[in-house]
């Protein structure tokens, strides 16, 4: 993907699971690399791995729903880089639990994590990609946008908000050149289910899951696509799985 070598992208989420897939995907098609994580091993961990590929990456640490924070890692990216090329919003968390049972303080949390984050760096990334003239954000929703199931009210609220702001986002980039897509993936072998067995709730199979690498290959393709087009929104699930829609 030669429209992508020497750009820089940020991938939240990733030290682990679909984020550091992307941020590994990425890197082989020539992108410099921010992998931002809440997980100081992790964020570390897979800059390590790209570097060792003879990629260039930048691992930092924090927490995506704080605005301090947001502002210092995009300083942290321009200084090394002085360039943002694609956003990638993938950091995400849920409590698998009824609203009754659900603290206010949770539902804060899925909401700040999986909407506030995107919100907040979608915001600090914006007047760099307007002054470079073009840029492309990347929301990671999920199928939770698509469907429901029960327990997870705040997960879809976040995911289902997710969409819609990809939505208006894309309408307001439109006349500087900023792309905006939604991806919308479904099951992934990642950690996202270890909390299951942890719950005692049923975990799905493994092979009617999708590789995370194969979700990251889509966001890859997205963000290398010629500047006169844009995918607006991709929905990538398991061929097996049998709860969509």
């Amino acid at each position: 993907m030669k429209r992508l070598e020497r750009k820089v992208s940020i991938v939240t989420g990733g030290g682990s699971g679909l984020g550091e897939a992307t941020s590994i995907v990425l890197a082989r098609a020539g992108m410099r690399v921010a992998v931002v994580d809440l997980r100081e091993e992790g964020c570390g961990r897979v800059a390590d791995s790209i570097r060792d590929q003879g990629g260039d990456a930048l691992a930092l640490c924090g927490d995506v729903s704080d605005e301090a924070t947001v502002h210092k890692v995009v300083q942290q990216v321009l200084g090394r880089w002085d360039r943002i090329d694609a956003m990638i919003n993938n950091a995400a968390v849920d409590h698998t639990l009824s609203v009754h049972e659900m603290t206010v303080a949770q539902w804060d949390q899925v909401l700040a994590v999986n909407l506030r984050g995107p919100f907040l760096f979608a915001k600090a990334v914006w007047p760099v990609m307007m002054a470079q003239h073009g840029g492309h954000i990347v929301n990671i929703a999920s199928t939770a946008a698509k469907r429901a199931w029960a327990n997870a009210a705040a997960y879809h609220t976040s995911k289902w908000g997710l969409l819609g702001f990809s939505r208006g986002l894309g309408v307001e980039g439109r006349p500087h050149n900023i792309k905006v897509t939604a991806i919308v993936p479904g099951g992934m072998r990642t950690h996202f289910f270890d909390r299951f067995g942890e719950q005692g709730i049923p975990l799905p199979d493994p092979a009617k899951l999708q590789d995370p690498m194969c979700v990251a290959e889509l966001i890859a393709f997205v963000v290398s696509m010629p500047p006169e087009s844009v995918l607006q929104e991709a929905i990538i699930t398991p061929l097996w799985e049998t709860s969509w829609p």
